[in-house]
């Protein structure tokens, strides 16, 4: 089991603090273990098993406290008096109406409170507007390298081949755990992709042409990385003698990133310090799961790696935008209370006129906030070009 150290400090640095803990992510990231290792801390603290009440609203033997005034009496009857009851309800957004027994238990004393969800959907509705600054998010996403190396530990294969599987097989907890069997691999990542589809989408959503829906989900994991509009999706499947508007087009694309499986980066002028409205990228929440829904001839290392950093800036605490620098592109612009710090990306920038046209955006931006080349290359790593430092990526991905 993965310690998923930073996510796990997260939640003891807020213990019975007077918020809500609420852990979001994609389906089979990780969230309910890392309940369960919060369980094990608090456990290893002193708190007693009557101080712990956990509920998975996913098993059956819960499935009467699916009704959210049932789940609300059952916990309140097995609260502690006069200590601290600590309360996890996992997948709470299948609890139709969960937002009213979670207001309810908010303000009992003594009621640390914890809840797991699927979709980004709980965070934009009633729960939002009934805990209005009373809850705090742990985001979670799928291992990263560091941790995924971690997970290998001991399999006699260098830094550069685990990355090689971190790429193709992907960064799933559950999928770590197949030493590179690819058929089995592929049945479990079908198997999470269904689940996502099915549970997170279509039936939240209430979509009943799944088959068009996947369609979308295609046409995005073939474009991760490159600037995507409605229009374009729905001329796209127009041509191909389906029939699609936009306006449903951009209810499919918001239903596919709130069940977390793509993350939307907005276009940043940076010049004009302003967001553009247009031509956004999309990123896949795991490159495994791009790996099975395409074909081999349709992956491209450049855009698996820019994904790759994507993430990773996000577990890092980054907002993360492209950056428009007049005519240029500057991959990623990844800010934070302390600034702004630019990335560029490319598999290799050994031949000299690559290397130019990657630094170029770099080299025209004029304050003094960091600017990184990350490459695949060990030959020219850690060079300085004018101010921009070129990182080897693998070095980078296994930073603290």
């Amino acid at each position: 089991m993965i310690e998923r150290k930073e996510y796990l400090d997260q939640l003891i640095e807020s213990r019975e603090k007077n918020i809500i803990k609420v852990v979001t992510g994609v389906r089979r990231c990780g969230k309910s273990t890392l309940l369960q290792l919060y369980i094990n801390f608090l456990k290893e603290e002193g708190v007693t098993d009557d101080q712990i009440i956990s509920v998975n609203l996913e098993d059956l033997e819960y499935e009467d406290l699916l009704d959210y005034k049932v789940l609300h009496k059952y916990i309140s009857e097995h609260l502690v008096k006069d200590k601290y009851t600590y309360v996890f309800i996992d997948e709470i957004q299948n609890c139709k109406g969960f937002e009213k027994a979670v207001d309810s238990l908010y303000i009992k004393p003594k009621v640390d409170l914890y809840i797991t969800g699927s979709n980004a959907y709980m965070l934009s509705g009633e729960l939002a507007t009934l805990l209005s600054g009373r809850y705090i998010t742990v985001e979670m996403l799928p291992l990263s390298f560091k941790e995924y190396c971690i997970f290998q530990e001991g399999n006699d294969k260098s830094l550069g081949e685990n990355f090689n599987d971190y790429l193709r097989f992907g960064s799933f907890p559950y999928i770590a755990q197949f030493e590179q069997k690819e058929g089995l691999i592929t049945q479990a990542i079908t198997g999470i992709y269904t689940s996502i589809l099915l549970k997170d989408v279509a039936k939240r959503e209430g979509i009943t042409d799944v088959a068009l829906l996947e369609n979308i989900v295609r046409f995005v994991a073939v474009n991760i990385g490159s600037p995507i509009s409605t229009k374009r999706i729905s001329d796209y499947i127009n041509s191909a003698g389906r029939r699609i508007s936009v306006n449903t087009v951009d209810s499919y694309l918001r239903a596919l990133t709130d069940s977390y499986i793509f993350y939307k980066a907005e276009r940043y002028d940076v010049k004009g310090k302003q967001l553009l409205k247009t031509l956004g990228k999309y990123y896949i929440v795991d490159t495994g799961l791009r790996n099975m829904l395409l074909s081999s001839a349709e992956s491209d290392i450049g855009h698996l790696i820019e994904n790759i950093v994507y993430l990773e800036l996000l577990r890092r605490g980054f907002r993360v935008n492209i950056g428009k620098m007049q005519e240029s592109e500057i991959d990623f612009v990844a800010s934070d209370i302390n600034g702004s710090i630019y990335y560029q990306v490319a598999a290799s920038v050994i031949d000299k006129d690559t290397l130019e046209r990657e630094l170029a955006p770099l080299k025209k931006i004029s304050n003094n906030h960091p600017k990184i080349l990350l490459t695949l290359d060990e030959v020219g790593a850690d060079q300085n070009h004018e101010g921009i430092k070129q990182i080897n990526l693998l070095k980078w991905l296994m930073e603290k």
